[in-house]
């Protein structure tokens, strides 16, 4: 009875081209996933900076909001105090 050999092994009739071949097919996977993540980390990176400016523009919006009613607060005290209707410019 022959025994079946459990073992991995190369067979001789492998050529070495077709191995140097696959060793630069998974290098050139290996470079291609490393500058696919490299990309994704700088996109990463600009989303956040992005969320800051997001959150800091609508801070500012809501200030000029709250200026603007102070301005027009004040304005039309002075025109009450004035005598002067709102929308007359003086020269």
């Amino acid at each position: 009875m022959i025994k079946p050999d459990t073992h991995w092994h190369l067979d001789k009739r492998v050529p070495v081209a077709i191995i140097i071949a696959l060793l630069m097919q998974t290098a050139g996977a290996l470079v291609w996933a490393g500058a696919a993540s490299e990309r994704l980390s700088t996109l990463e990176g600009r989303t956040q900076s992005l969320t800051k400016m997001n959150v800091r523009t609508a801070r500012l919006e809501e200030q000029v909001i709250y200026m603007r009613a102070t301005l027009d607060r004040i304005e039309n005290k002075l025109d009450r105090s004035m005598g002067a209707p709102s929308n007359r410019i003086n020269p």
